[in-house]
């Protein structure tokens, strides 16, 4: 059974996924609103179908580059189909909206369509716009205000300043593995399934230092699920 769902988790990047977890938390946290199960559980779950509807589309555009490039990825080895890869992409943006319809406030739904759009403008033209590593990261700032304003009807400058300190690390990221590809025949090593694992702390820690010590623990947690389950489902 595992086998035959893993190119979905993979197309999905589902390894990446408690970091998507831990920006909701942290973004939350951050609003000062009080804090609930079953609101983070939504809008976790709204942020990770978006995160896993952008992998999949992202896939679907990058296929004919893939071939050569990546022939191991779950399109062009033909372990999924395009077909198929587009009507996961389309069910998933499709339940990321209509789960924000449970929310405190559904007017996050505006910046959660500004998202949708964002996620669609970075995966046409990342190839061939260097630059659009800026619309990446602005993606991930995106998750902050969505589950900010989800909750307490407005981002807040906390929940902003950690998103804001998301886009900075997520554009260290993307110039790290540039330059690890760069240097792709002279070593096998990759610090990047760390830097993205750390995405996690680094909420971790701005919890810690806003609001209390206890939520170092969460950005732990997350750090720890992110970087071992690569080892199963590759993230990258």
């Amino acid at each position: 059974m595992f086998f035959a769902i893993k190119p979905y988790l993979e197309l999905c990047r589902i390894s990446n996924l408690p970091t998507v977890w831990t920006n909701v938390l942290a973004a939350i946290v951050l609003s000062g609103s009080a804090f609930s199960w079953s609101d983070y559980i939504i809008i976790a779950l709204s942020m990770s179908f978006f995160y896993s509807g952008g992998m999949c589309l992202n896939d679907i555009m990058d296929a004919e580059t893939d071939r050569l490039s990546k022939p191991f990825r779950p399109i062009p080895s033909g372990r999924i189909t395009s077909g198929n890869a587009y009507a996961l992409t389309i069910a998933l943006f499709a339940a990321a909206i209509a789960l924000l319809l449970f929310v405190p406030f559904i007017t996050s739904i505006y910046p959660a369509l500004l998202l949708l759009l964002l996620i669609i403008i970075y995966d046409k033209f990342h190839k061939a716009h260097p630059i659009s590593v800026i619309v990446m990261a602005a993606c991930r700032f995106m998750i902050f205000v969505i589950s900010a304003i989800a909750v307490a009807g407005t981002a807040g400058h906390l929940a902003v300043a950690g998103g804001l300190i998301q886009i900075v690390y997520v554009l260290a990221i993307s110039l790290t593995a540039r330059h690890e590809n760069k240097r792709a025949a002279q070593t096998s090593y990759s610090v990047i399934p760390l830097m993205i694992a750390c995405i996690s702390m680094i909420d971790g820690v701005a919890m810690a230092l806003f609001v209390s010590p206890v939520w170092l623990a969460a950005g732990v947690g997350g750090a720890i699920l992110t970087y071992f389950s690569q080892r199963f489902v590759r993230g990258d």
